[in-house]
């Protein structure tokens, strides 16, 4: 390998390389510069004025990853070196960086890993076929023709690539189509998070940078979106360097590279994944040179601002009006007639994908509470709520729950506009809706954790379950509140991006030409924050703004997507909710947490602090290659139902675990299920059905009315009747809102030997259809088993409940119909609601 690479990239070529990345970098450098005073300016502008956007009604975590470890496990990895596959241990930490072990035993003493894979700008496939059409895509003559067989022969059927332009690929296989849908979400999910590498906290050097490389772009004829805007800015200056530069090596080295078309095309693999390597070098420590100058000026640039701003904004407006004079005729006749006629094409192509992913983000999100509600009242103990609220703590980070979300996503499809936009792909606009359903849903879960410690301490038994009701409803309107804020600002910055490029690349021939003279107007000391171009890209922006928010606005108007209008939203309708803390929670030290952490030693705290674990616990039996399939898939969060298929799930209520305290397991295998103890129970008429699903799963699904801000009305449920009549061997029960019936004899004879248990019951059962009549004077309204959770409408203040329940009504009280038959027939235990 070593002499691959020597042979081919010789001192000469090594010289060209460096002399083409400082190229580059001192053109690119030049225009940083300018930009980072007009980011500076605009930065101090902002401060001193006072804007903002609305408040969000979800808190925001500073640090959700802390401490924290997103995935681990073994899987079969191919080596270069060898040619040979060979067992390895795989660790993604909170960089979201792939840690390459010889085995877990290794990373748990701490030893060097055997390579670190940084995922920005890499694509996970699982196919060869995929793969070789990427390689063929490549403008090189070691091209594969159709159905050449591929110079790398995995052993198994389930693949797994890294796939890069530039640098090294990865290769790697698992033994199932189970294993390799994990980890294929793994590897997404670092992409994902590592392209995401622009600090939004950063609001001068974001800025300069991204409208540098824009305009830099801009200058070589490149409009639009850019596919390897991907990692931390010196990532993205080499792909910007690797552009032009892999073009150039591939003319001069792959024709003289020796052997079969196989070999070739690793050959030129990894002499490319070298020039990447000596290029990323490069443009790392020029980068970091750039912007220690830029830092040392700043501080005078910013007092020369803070002197002058009235004066600079005076002059910047005197020019504004000068070009908009010049630009806005021409713009608003190329709007008129290529741009408003595509807008409401381009925004329900956005809009469909998008909100069907929001929308499964709030499903998941409401089932996962649902869970923690029934098992924590079930149980009762602050321990089992400290064990609940552990396991969704870190639901946004993990990656095969949320799969579901991010496919969603994928469905975009802008083919028709590409061409005519300039758009290179829509795996920007994927990525970026991506984050954001990740981001509301850490929000959404972190405001649910406050608000359950706020009043955890407090309450106990009956008044627990009622602060959980309480908490799950605010989350979930604040959710429909921020939902449809977050995805009308993205769809305006998507349009944005789409549009503007393409106005640019049409008005730049005819308007470049008179933008010299208007720096004249400028004066000297003002000219470091008052640039032409960018003052011509702004009255650009601003002729075309007013078109993209009226096409979003009339969308929440007509309730398209579940968007709501913004006249409609009270941004300080609770402010107390923002006073509570921004840091991650430690359940497990609060409440008791996990039983599994409550082990000492080095172990019990990696399990601890692992969101999706797959390492082989302790107790196990020894693993072939320390798979990711037969260990525990997750170590706190449920990943799935075993024995069931993911898609036939119902998505609205999936059955929480067995409990383990007065609970009998309801296992559908099991002669002891819930289908099998109704057979011990005689019918009597009947009151209400209390669930919300088929299953009976999900504890309560409407809720009183909420107004934005006020403390929601606890609900309480009424249960399905209890038999008042002696057990009999034959029977029916009938679900009269259901019309289901079930029809046994039954198999367990001893339940009905004990008669003092059977009065028992018949009085646990009397006692309850008392107090409900009490409650509800006697009437019983009617609840329909097959309500799902309500999504928000436009207005931004629906709650989940019924719309059509007036004020003043009784309200129906309901309890877990499973779990009192359980307890009654474990031992007469009435439930707590």
């Amino acid at each position: 390998m070593g002499d691959v690479i020597s042979t081919n990239l010789d001192e000469g070529k090594r010289e060209m390389i460096t002399a083409r990345t400082r190229a580059i970098m001192k053109e690119f450098g030049t225009i940083y510069e300018q930009q980072y005073a007009v980011a500076l300016f605009n930065s101090v502008r902002y401060e001193l004025e006072g804007g903002g956007t609305p408040q969000t009604q979800l808190l925001h975590r500073k640090d959700p990853l802390k401490n924290k470890s997103i995935f681990s496990g073994g899987l079969f990895q191919y080596l270069e070196e060898s040619k040979k596959w060979r067992s390895r241990f795989l660790y993604v930490g909170d960089t979201y960086n792939i840690g390459l072990y010889e085995s877990k035993a290794a990373h748990e003493r701490g030893l060097q890993s055997k390579g670190i894979i940084k995922c920005a700008g890499y694509r996970a496939l699982t196919s060869m076929e995929e793969y070789l059409g990427l390689l063929n895509n490549s403008p090189s003559d070691a091209k594969a023709k159709a159905g050449t067989a591929p110079f790398l022969k995995c052993p198994t059927q389930y693949p797994l690539i890294l796939w890069h332009p530039y640098a090294r690929h990865h290769y790697f296989c698992v033994m199932t189509e189970k294993e390799q849908n994990k980890w294929h979400a793994v590897f997404q999910d670092c992409v994902r998070h590592t392209n995401n590498g622009l600090s939004e906290e950063c609001k001068v050097s974001t800025p300069a940078f991204t409208d540098a490389l824009r305009l830099y772009r801009q200058a070589k004829g490149h409009y639009g979106t850019w596919d390897m805007m991907c990692g931390n800015p010196p990532q993205i200056l080499a792909s910007l360097v690797m552009e032009t530069l892999h073009p150039e090596l591939q003319t001069m080295i792959v024709p003289r590279l020796k052997g079969k078309l196989q070999q070739k095309q690793r050959d030129w693999m990894l002499i490319s994944d070298a020039v990447y390597k000596q290029v990323l070098s490069q443009t790392q420590t020029r980068y970091d040179a750039l912007v220690q100058a830029c830092e040392v000026e700043r501080p005078r640039l910013d007092a020369a601002l803070r002197t002058d701003m009235d004066q600079i904004i005076t002059s910047k407006e005197h020019v504004t009006g000068k070009i908009r004079a010049l630009v806005l005729p021409r713009a608003e006749q190329l709007l008129r007639s290529n741009v408003q006629p595509y807008i409401h094409s381009i925004l329900e192509a956005l809009m469909e994908p998008t909100s069907r992913g929001f929308s499964e983000v709030r499903d998941i999100l409401f089932r996962e509470l649902v869970d923690v509600t029934k098992n924590t009242v079930n149980d009762g103990s602050k321990e089992k709520l400290g064990e609940q609220m552990e396991k969704i703590s870190m639901l946004a980070f993990h990656p095969v729950k949320m799969q579901g979300c991010y496919e969603k996503m994928e469905m975009l499809n802008l083919e028709g506009l590409q061409q005519r936009f300039d758009i290179s792909s829509p795996s920007v606009f994927i990525q970026r809706a991506q984050i954001l359903m990740r981001q509301q849903m850490d929000n959404a879960v972190h405001t649910f954790e406050q608000l359950v410690r706020q009043s955890a301490e407090e309450h106990s038994g009956e008044d627990l379950c009622k602060t959980l009701q309480r908490s799950q409803d605010r989350v979930l309107k604040k959710y429909d509140y921020d939902s449809s804020s977050v995805r009308k600002k993205f769809f305006r910055e998507a349009l944005l991006q789409i549009i503007i490029p393409y106005m640019l690349k049409q008005l730049s021939p005819s308007c470049s030409a008179d933008l010299p003279r208007f720096k004249e107007l400028i004066f000297e000391d003002f000219s470091r924050f008052i640039l032409v171009e960018n003052t011509f890209e702004e009255v650009v922006l601003q002729s075309v703004t007013k078109d993209i928010m009226m096409a979003v606005k009339e969308a929440a108007v007509q309730r398209r997507h579940n968007l709501y209008r913004d006249s409609m939203v009270l941004t300080n309708s609770d402010p107390n909710l923002h006073l509570l803390g921004d840091d991650t929670i430690d359940w497990a030290g609060q409440f008791g947490g996990v039983k599994g952490e409550r082990q000492g030693g080095e172990a019990g705290n990696r399990r601890r602090k692992q969101i999706v674990s797959m390492i082989h616990l302790e107790g196990m039996p020894p693993l072939p290659y320390e798979s990711c399939l037969e260990v525990p898939g997750v170590d706190n969060i449920p990943e799935e139902n075993e024995g069931h298929d993911v898609a036939a799930e119902k998505p609205e209520s999936p059955k929480p675990e067995p409990e383990e305290h007065g609970t009998l397991k309801t296992n559908p295998g099991s002669p002891d299920s819930i289908d099998q103890i109704r057979h011990l129970i005689n019918p009597v008429e009947e009151v209400v059905v209390p669930t919300s699903e088929e299953d009976g799963s999900q504890l309560t699904n409407g809720v009183l009315p909420l107004e934005q801000g006020d403390d929601v009305q606890h609900i309480t449920t009424v249960t399905e009747t209890m038999p008042r009549q002696s057990p009999t061997k034959g029977l029916s029960v009938t679900d009269e809102t259901s019309d289901l019936s079930v029809t046994g004899q039954s198999s367990d004879t001893d339940l009905l030997e004990d008669q003092q248990t059977i009065s028992a019951i018949e009085s646990a059962i009397q006692q309850i259809v008392n107090a409900v009549q009490e409650d509800s004077d006697g009437e019983f309204p009617q609840i329909s088993s097959n309500s799902s959770p309500n999504h928000h409408d436009d207005s931004g203040f629906q709650s989940p409940a019924n719309e059509n329940v007036e004020e003043g009504e009784p309200q129906p009280i309901t309890v877990d119909t499973e779990q009192v038959m359980l307890t009654m027939v474990e031992g007469v235990k009435m439930p707590v609601c």
